[in-house]
């Protein structure tokens, strides 16, 4: 079955194509027509009012390609009303950050004429993402062709394709030009500046620039550590010293690194137009499920899931699960230690070149060990996570996080360089080897004719999906973790890391732009859950700096026969030191002063706007 535009050949399409849809290549015909015609419907009339085409593939190897792909785009009439319909954040002609709207749109700084340029590549497609995600099922029972496929009004109809598999896959295009000078500027020149995160934003969306700036300030603000762990890694200095200095100006600089972040975080939202931006309305996860009922906020039907029921899933089978994973990873450390002192003990009873090898071996079976184990639970995590059943993805991710970053301990032990090769250099290497392949079958059936669109989207589909950023903020927040638990006894961690994080932006810049598809903009105000997580660990860091202080031979030296009173001091320097830290944290404001009058003046326009409007309604209403 065909329907809309065949982009068979070097036809072009009557609209600029921005988003790709796959259905599963056995969907019914009724189920394609009913979702093309929801998709194309008029607003009034419940649809998303967006342009949608079909795209044929030639066979391929004798084999049939999926008939089911399908192109989305927009008129520029549409998108406008979309951006405000999401709320977006637009700079206005006196430079404040503005909810842009269509009556003002003359108003807004870099609107011209009709409005060709003004919304990014990444904006409209996080639009067009808005306008499919919120299509809601009207009075159909169930899908057409799916009987037991059920609907009910108000339901999500992509969430529930997406749920049932019906509905494969939707991703943005990338834009060849676009993606071409970004990539120069961003990492295809190796020089020292700073990274190009408009640009970044621009193509990208905010949640991943955020997580590119604060990769780049992190480790801008780590080169003091790391200038100052080198002569203290040099030069042998009293282990007292080194213990009771570098951990106080550590705790030190773990605090106000985080409270600087903040502001610049700040700083950054407020530019590009999210930190006054209210959050859309979440809707429930693909994968929740409950009995039947309604919402008390929206009113529609939805599935309803006793959160009593959660939190029994959670405390009585997740909780005790991450213990019992948390034991058996100390348990297979104090094994490593066991199998460590025994390698030792044979070395130093017969040095040679053989029991100089032994030493290492440990280590290594314990990194493949623990490697093993990291794959087994971020599964078993994942897998727990989901039999939850939270509502929201947002509450997904959040228990998520917690799971992982209980297994700190042991995935410090993981190798950042093995990192790299596994997530950026390895999958890039096996795309270019299916990208030959379908390059040369493309150019073998269609001879010498043009096909960028058919070509681009083909080799796109196939690419390896981004799942989102929480890899990479676990990735920095074990190596704060390096440098804020353990480079009092190992200055030179700081260098490590930043060593590591120079070639994690070039690592990570390349896979974004080469590796993965395209992933929707997402709008963020700041790197959220994690920062709390980044705080956390540095409140862990005073507590294990304090007690590495107290372990140190000549802190002991000075209690010989009092170890009750050591330890008394030692918690009491404790206490004064996370006083000293929150202190710090209250001092330092989270978001400078000249963006605060600038919230101040938007707030004051708002409600000086909303009087006006209350006015005029009461004249009118007298009259």
């Amino acid at each position: 079955m065909q329907l809309g535009l065949s982009f068979s050949d070097s036809d072009v399409s009557s609209f600029t194509p921005l988003v790709v849809l796959e259905l599963a290549d056995d969907t019914k015909a009724e189920a394609i027509t009913w979702l093309l015609n929801r998709i194309r419907d008029k607003q009034q009339n419940g649809g998303a009012e967006l342009l949608v085409d079909q795209l044929l593939f030639p066979a391929q190897d004798g084999q049939k390609s999926n008939p089911n792909v399908f192109v989305v785009g927009s008129t520029l009439q549409r998108l406008l009303n979309g951006a405000e319909d999401v709320g977006l954040f637009k700079e206005f002609q006196d430079g404040t950050m503005r909810g842009f709207t269509y009556v003002n749109r003359e108003s807004f700084r870099d609107f011209n004429g009709d409005g060709e340029g003004f919304l990014s590549n990444a904006e409209c497609q996080y639009i067009i993402k808005h306008e499919l995600d919120t299509l809601r099922a009207k009075n159909e029972e169930h899908v057409p062709g799916y009987p037991k496929l059920k609907l009910y009004p108000g339901k999500s109809v992509v969430r529930r394709l997406q749920s049932k598999g019906v509905l494969v896959q939707y991703f943005p295009l990338h834009d060849k030009e676009d993606l071409k000078r970004l990539s120069f500027s961003w990492y295809k020149k190796i020089k020292l500046s700073f990274q190009p995160l408009d640009d970044i934003r621009h193509y990208f969306g905010e949640g991943l620039a955020l997580y590119f700036g604060f990769l780049e300030y992190f480790t801008y603000a780590l080169v003091p550590m790391a200038l100052i762990g080198i002569p203290y890694y040099l030069f042998d200095w009293e282990d007292y010293d080194k213990y009771v200095l570098f951990a106080v100006f550590n705790l030190v600089w773990s605090t106000v690194f985080l409270e600087v972040w903040k502001r610049c975080s700040a700083t950054l939202a407020y530019g590009w137009g999210t930190l006054s931006r209210k959050k859309a309305f979440e809707e429930p996860r693909a994968g929740f499920h409950g009995a039947l009922g309604f919402n008390p906020v929206t009113g529609r039907e939805e599935p309803v899931y006793p959160s009593s029921k959660r939190q029994l899933r959670i405390y009585l089978v997740s909780v005790p699960f991450v213990l019992l994973c948390l034991y058996l990873s100390f348990y297979v450390m104090m094994i490593y230690f066991d199998m460590e002192h025994w390698a030792i003990s044979i070395y130093n009873e017969s040095p040679n070149f053989a029991t100089s090898i032994l030493l290492f071996v440990p280590s290594i079976i314990y990194a493949v060990v623990i490697e093993i184990m990291n794959l087994l639970y971020r599964y078993a995590a994942e897998f727990l996570t989901d039999w939850e059943n939270h509502r929201l993805e947002s509450s997904f991710q959040n228990h998520l996080v917690l799971k992982v970053l209980v297994s700190l301990a042991t995935l410090l032990i993981t190798s950042q360089i093995l990192n790299q090769v596994m997530e950026a250099f390895l999958p890039y290497w096996l795309q270019r080897r299916r990208n030959k392949k379908v390059h040369k079958r493309m150019r073998r059936i269609m001879g010498d004719k043009e096909l960028p669109l058919l070509e681009q989207v083909q080799l796109e589909t196939e690419m390896n999906t981004y799942l989102g950023t929480f890899d990479d903020y676990l990735e920095q927040f074990l190596l704060f973790g390096y440098v804020s638990l353990f480079s009092c006894v190992y200055p030179l961690a700081a260098v490590l890391v930043v060593l590591n994080n120079i070639t994690e932006v070039y690592s990570d810049a390349f896979k974004m732009c080469h590796v993965f598809k395209r992933p929707f903009s997402e709008p963020a105000a700041n790197i959220g859950v994690w920062q709390l997580a980044f705080e956390t660990m540095s409140i862990i860091a005073v507590v294990t700096n304090c007690g590495l202080i107290g372990l140190s031979p000549q802190v002991k030296a000075y209690f010989p026969e009092s170890e009750t009173q050591l330890i008394l001091i030692v918690v009491a320097i404790e206490h004064v030191l996370l006083a000293f830290k929150f202190i710090l944290a209250f001092v330092i404001p989270d978001v400078p002063k000249h963006i605060q009058v600038k919230l101040a003046k938007l707030e004051f326009d708002s409600l000086e706007a909303l009087k006006k409007r209350m006015s005029g309604h009461f004249t009118l209403y007298c009259t």
